[in-house]
């Protein structure tokens, strides 16, 4: 696996940025709490993002996701040097 993170700090604005390398990357199952859930911009490529709850969708480039706490979701990459960037609403 070869997922890269970086942490996004603009004036008030954070979060993370993930570049997942290889097709098949995987940002493990996870759920945010009030203070840290997010936004979920794909800046670059195609994901299939699914959990118990929400189920499986694919997501391209330009997509914009808009969590709620305590949603379980993974990420998994379908294509080379795909990205998202997380910006935490709170």
């Amino acid at each position: 696996m070869s997922l890269q993170s970086e942490p996004l700090r603009t004036g008030s604005l954070r979060g993370t940025v993930f570049t997942f390398e290889e097709v098949g990357d995987t940002l493990p199952m996870h759920r945010h709490s009030d203070v840290d859930v997010h936004i979920t911009i794909v800046a670059r490529g195609r994901f299939k993002i699914h959990g118990p709850v929400i189920g499986s969708t694919e997501y391209s480039e330009g997509a914009v996701i808009d969590w709620s706490s305590g949603v379980d979701h993974e990420f998994i990459s379908l294509t080379k040097n795909a990205r998202v960037v997380n910006i935490i609403k709170s």
